[in-house]
C-alpha cells in the first residue's frame, strides 16, 4: 500500500480509438480536472496509444487521427499542461521493458480468468482469435502505472479486477528481488449511481461503437437533433399522460448536468402528473447541455486552430515522462542486477 507520506501520484488515461463523448466527460475527464486542480496530486494523463493497438494493429491511422482528437477533448475540458502531465504511451520505450519484465512473474492462467478481459474478450467477439497483446494488456498498465510510481489510479468499478492484477505483479516482483521499489496503488471510484451516462437510446452505456453519444466536439446544432432523438417514455404519447422518469433518458441527464436540482424535481413531478410534453422537457435538456458544451465546443475550435502547440504539449509531456519511467527502469534493472556493465 502507499505510505501516507509519500507523494500523491495519479496515472489515468484513455484509449485514442476516436473523439470523446459526455459519458467520458461525465465519468472521468471532469474529475481528472477537479483533481488537478486540487494541487494535492502530480497527475499523468496518458493517451494508450499501445493499448488501443491491441485490437487495431490493422487500422493505425485510425489511431493516429483519434490522438490528436483526444488531446483537443482533453485541452478543451480543462487539463491543463502547466499541471498535468499528458503523454503518448508508445513514446515511452521503458514501458515496453517493463512490461517484459512483469510477463514474467503472473501465469498465463491468471490472465485469462481476469473477469474484466474476459468479459471484453466476449464482446468484442475474438473467438479463437484473441490477440496476445489484448490477452496481456493488463500486465502493459501495470508498466504505466508502476513507471510513474503512481499511487491513485481513478478507475470505474468495472476495472477494479485490473487493478488488483497490477497490486499482484507489484506484490510479486517486490517480493522476488525483496526490495520495495514498485508502489501498490490503490484506486479511486465513482461513487455507486455516478459516473456512467446511459446512451440517447436508453442503452445502460454510451458508446461510439453504438452510434449513441454526444460528442465534445459536436455543433450545437447536432447536439440538438441528438437530443431531440432521445429515448423518454414510450408510454407517454399524449402531453396530458402521466409519464414515468424512471428509465428515462432525459430525465437521467438532466440530474446530471442541470445544477437547479428544485427544478428538476419540479419537472419531474410535471411529468409524472401529466401535462408535460417531450418536446418541451428535451428542449429544456438541450439549454442544459449547452451551458455545459458551448464553452467547451469554444476552447476546442481555439486549440483545434493551432495543432503546433497541441503537438508540442504531447511531445513535452512525453520527454518528461520519458525521464520518470527511465528513472524506475534502472531501479527495477538495480534490483533485479540485470544492469550487467555498471554492477560489475
Amino acid at each position: 500500500m502507499a505510505n501516507a507520506n509519500e507523494k500523491k501520484i495519479i496515472l489515468t488515461g484513455d484509449r485514442p480509438t476516436g473523439k470523446l463523448h459526455i459519458g467520458h466527460y461525465v465519468g472521468s475527464l471532469r474529475n481528472r480536472v477537479a483533481l488537478q486542480n486540487s494541487g494535492d496530486y502530480e497527475t499523468f494523463i496518458m493517451i494508450a496509444d499501445m493499448q488501443a493497438l491491441t485490437d487495431n494493429a490493422r487500422d493505425p491511422e485510425k489511431i493516429r487521427k483519434s490522438l490528436t482528437e483526444v488531446t483537443l477533448d482533453y485541452l478543451a475540458v480543462g487539463i491543463d499542461p502547466k499541471k498535468s502531465t499528458i503523454l503518448v504511451q508508445s513514446q515511452i520505450p521503458a514501458l515496453n521493458e517493463l512490461t517484459m519484465i512483469y510477463l514474467n512473474l503472473v501465469s498465463l492462467a491468471r490472465l485469462e480468468r481476469n473477469p474484466t478481459v474476459k468479459s471484453e474478450i466476449s464482446q468484442k467477439g475474438f473467438g479463437q482469435s484473441i490477440p496476445a497483446g489484448f490477452l496481456t494488456y493488463p500486465v502493459s498498465q501495470t508498466a504505466d502505472i508502476t513507471a510513474f510510481k503512481a499511487t491513485t489510479v481513478p478507475v470505474g468499478d468495472d476495472q477494479e479486477p485490473m487493478l488488483e492484477q497490477a497490486r499482484e505483479l507489484v506484490r510479486s516482483f517486490n517480493g522476488a528481488y525483496h526490495k520495495d521499489i514498485l508502489v501498490e496503488p490503490e484506486g479511486v471510484f465513482p461513487p455507486k449511481g455516478e459516473g456512467r451516462i446511459p446512451g440517447l437510446d436508453g442503452n445502460a452505456k454510451m458508446s461510439k461503437s453504438l452510434g449513441n453519444a454526444i460528442y465534445l466536439s459536436d455543433d450545437a446544432d447536432t447536439v440538438t437533433k441528438k437530443v431531440m432523438s432521445m429515448y423518454t417514455d414510450p408510454e407517454h404519447i399524449k402531453v396530458s399522460d402521466p409519464g414515468h422518469v424512471e428509465g428515462n433518458t432525459v430525465f437521467t441527464y438532466l440530474d446530471i448536468f442541470d445544477p437547479d436540482k428544485a427544478h428538476v424535481a419540479d419537472l419531474k413531478a410535471q411529468y409524472q402528473a401529466g401535462g408535460l410534453g417531450d418536446v418541451k422537457i428535451k428542449r429544456y435538456l438541450n439549454e442544459v447541455l449547452e451551458a455545459t458544451l458551448a464553452p467547451i465546443r469554444k476552447r476546442r475550435a481555439e486549440y483545434a486552430a493551432n495543432l503546433d502547440y497541441v503537438y508540442k504539449v504531447l511531445e513535452d509531456g512525453s520527454a518528461h515522462a520519458n525521464e520518470v519511467a527511465n528513472k524506475t527502469l534502472q531501479e527495477v534493472r538495480d534490483a533485479m542486477g540485470i544492469n550487467y556493465f555498471t554492477q560489475r
